[in-house]
């Protein structure tokens, strides 16, 4: 199986510097840089597009554009590109939600991917207008997901749950293709939810040893439902000629964290109710900027101002891509990646480490080689080399 890539869409703004957010932290003012307008957006996309990325992810919350007006917006300025829209179950109906999936699809042209964020903070939540707890927040999750999948089937559905309530809920046009849903959560209510309706599981990015222990339990509760998932994980990447330059800059993105910066949003990621943001505190102690590489060219400086995915990979272009191998060993077939600024990053990795990647047979460009076109050079952007 070919190897699946897709960028991310920084709605939250753009910088040099890593633009701190998530999980109920807001922007840093990095993000003012270079603002997420649908200008800039779409200058990303097209370039993923060009790349040979496969899809974009656009992520959720209050501290960021909204996902669905946005790629909606940017997806008229590309042709090929999927979008992988992070929403909250808890935030809509499922009816809504399956309607706006499919008037999605035809409009793109069947370029919608589903990222569905159940929520780790309560506080955040309630913001909202919503006040379950976490576990209920997953609960309510697996009863949407189930309204919706039956809905895209054509089917007709009645549900009277303990947190959603329909009744002869249908589509008069489903979506063609049915969005594929993506899915992370590292607590065991979690996968379950996970094992019974996602299509792709992801994690953020721990340590390959990690990362194999929660495939196998995923795997394992899969097979419970009889079921089978593909699987992702969602980094950041600083890809360089060499190994030396690619540590230098994540030195130099280092050092611009002022200290203050650092504690302000350790002190707010440490009240998170998020499993997967524990293990993302855990790998950098919850603030230290010591012992940073927690894997050979896996790094974890990215968590020190950022919530959420808060690990770099960080090389050469081949150390870069032996790690993508090494992870891909383990079972991961798709990478959600992003790196600062966007622009320049995607850059750096579509002609750095996806060559290599294509010349192993891991990797074919997903627009231009099922068409038989090949994959011709690409020109460099302006002050960035290959």
């Amino acid at each position: 199986m070919s190897l699946t890539f897709h960028w991310f869409l920084p709605t939250n703004g753009d910088s040099r510097h890593v633009v701190g957010g998530g999980h109920g932290s807001p922007a840093t003012a990095s993000g003012r840089d270079r603002p997420p307008t649908v200008a800039y957006l779409s200058q990303i996309a097209r370039a993923a597009e060009d790349l040979g990325f496969t899809g974009a992810l656009t992520p959720t919350g209050a501290w960021c554009e909204d996902a669905w007006l946005t790629t909606a917006m940017v997806s008229q300025n590309t042709e090929r590109l999927k979008f992988l829209v992070a929403f909250r179950p808890g935030f809509v109906s499922p009816t809504l939600a399956a309607q706006m999936a499919s008037t999605f699809q035809r409009q793109s042209g069947g370029r919608l991917l589903l990222n569905v964020v159940t929520g780790g903070e309560s506080h955040e939540q309630r913001a909202y207008g919503d006040f379950l707890d976490k576990d209920d927040r997953y609960r309510r999750t697996d009863e949407f997901l189930h309204v919706v999948r039956e809905l895209w089937q054509g089917r007709t559905v009645d549900l009277e749950g303990d947190h959603l309530r329909v009744a002869d809920a249908r589509l008069t046009r489903l979506p063609d293709p049915v969005p594929e849903v993506y899915f992370g959560g590292s607590s065991p209510i979690a996968g379950r939810v996970a094992a019974k309706h996602v299509d792709v599981y992801l994690t953020w990015g721990e340590p390959p040893a990690a990362v194999a222990e929660k495939i196998a339990w995923i795997r394992r509760l899969a097979a419970e439902e009889g079921r089978t998932l593909r699987f992702g994980i969602r980094l950041h990447v600083i890809t360089r000629d060499t190994s030396a330059q690619a540590w230098a800059e994540a030195h130099r993105l280092l050092d611009g964290f002022d200290q203050e910066t650092v504690r302000s949003v350790q002190a707010g990621l440490a009240r998170s109710e998020s499993e997967g943001q524990r293990r993302m505190l855990a790998l950098h102690g919850g603030g230290s900027r010591d012992a940073l590489e927690i894997h050979p060219n896996l790094w974890a400086g990215i968590g020190l101002v950022r919530g959420g995915a808060g690990t770099a990979l960080v090389g050469s272009h081949e150390e870069v891509a032996e790690r993508i191998k090494e992870y891909h060993a383990l079972g991961i077939d798709e990478f959600v990646l992003s790196g600062y600024p966007h622009l320049e990053e995607a850059y750096w990795f579509g002609e750095g480490v996806l060559p290599r990647l294509r010349t192993e047979g891991l990797w074919a460009h997903p627009f231009r080689e099922e068409a038989g076109q090949g994959t011709p050079p690409q020109a460099p952007l302006a002050g960035v080399g290959r």
